[in-house]
């Protein structure tokens, strides 16, 4: 009795570490598959479904036919096109669009996205594909405001969700003082609200306001040296590192062949900072 009750135990304990192993093996080629999964699944069903605002001109915006139009949205038909497939967009507030992401409404943002350590754990970033340099705007007639250090006491506009808003809150507003945020979905509403007086300030990169600005006829103005940079970079969720392998590829092979620089100049005007 004793004899059998060992090797019933020894067969068990076989058994049991042949299911680890299997289990063991099984998970490991399903983690596999869940990070391919994506980059596969755009190949197979021929579409990279873009999220971005829409409402953004130069970077993203709806043309006159209807169209998204926009550095953004050529970058992301580039990208699509390297990738053998068509480019769907779809348009999301920005306040929103980490958790359209998550919610899997498209695959990848272009969006003037920018990197941040705190984006980061929640998503995965290209390459950065653009440096957006963020002074202070004020109406013409404002000589009070010269710098981020006279926000004190002030009302501020900012875009809602956006780095900058989080840079009002957590690291300007410590160090300079109090003052009100009232925070906007797009930037044609914030740029009316200073033109008209409604708020005392906002910041913002010439690239996005020049159009705007020229557009609306805004009587406004940058003022004092670039308070930031920022990097914007194509947002994907997490686990997908074979995408992202693949998006920085391309966007290195776009800006070796000059076809990066021919999209920015259209856009901008200018080279690409270096």
């Amino acid at each position: 009795m004793k004899k059998r009750s060992f090797l019933l135990i020894v067969l068990i304990t076989v058994f049991a570490l042949m299911l680890t192993a299997c289990g063991s093996e099984t998970g490991s080629e399903g983690a596999n598959t869940e990070k391919t999964v994506l980059l596969d699944q755009i190949k197979e069903e021929g579409v990279l479904k873009v999220g971005l605002m829409g409402t953004y001109r130069p970077y993203n915006f709806m043309n006159e036919n209807q169209e998204m139009d926009g550095f953004d949205a050529d970058i992301a038909k580039e990208v699509a096109d390297r990738l053998g497939v068509e480019v769907e967009f779809v348009a999301q507030e920005f306040s929103g669009m980490i958790a359209g992401l998550q919610a899997e409404k498209f695959d990848v943002v272009i969006s003037q996205m920018t990197i941040t350590d705190e984006r980061k754990e929640q998503m995965d970033f290209s390459d950065p594909y653009i440096t957006n340099q963020v002074k202070v705007i004020v109406s013409e007639d404002n000589d009070s405001i010269t710098a981020v250090e006279e926000f004190k006491g002030k009302d501020i506009g900012v875009g809602l969700g956006t780095n900058d808003e989080t840079y009002l809150r957590t690291e300007l507003m410590p160090e300079v003082g109090e003052f009100n945020i009232m925070t906007y979905d797009d930037v044609i509403t914030t740029l009316k609200d200073l033109d008209a007086g409604r708020v005392d300030a906002t910041i913002n990169n010439m690239y996005a306001i020049k159009p705007v600005v020229e557009q609306n006829g805004f009587k406004i103005k940058a003022v004092g040296e670039p308070i930031k940079s920022d990097q914007a970079g194509i947002a994907a969720r997490k686990g997908n590192e074979e995408l992202i392998t693949e998006l920085n590829r391309i966007l290195a092979e776009m800006k070796e062949d000059g076809t990066y620089n021919e999209i920015f100049v259209k856009w901008f005007g200018e080279e690409p900072q270096v």
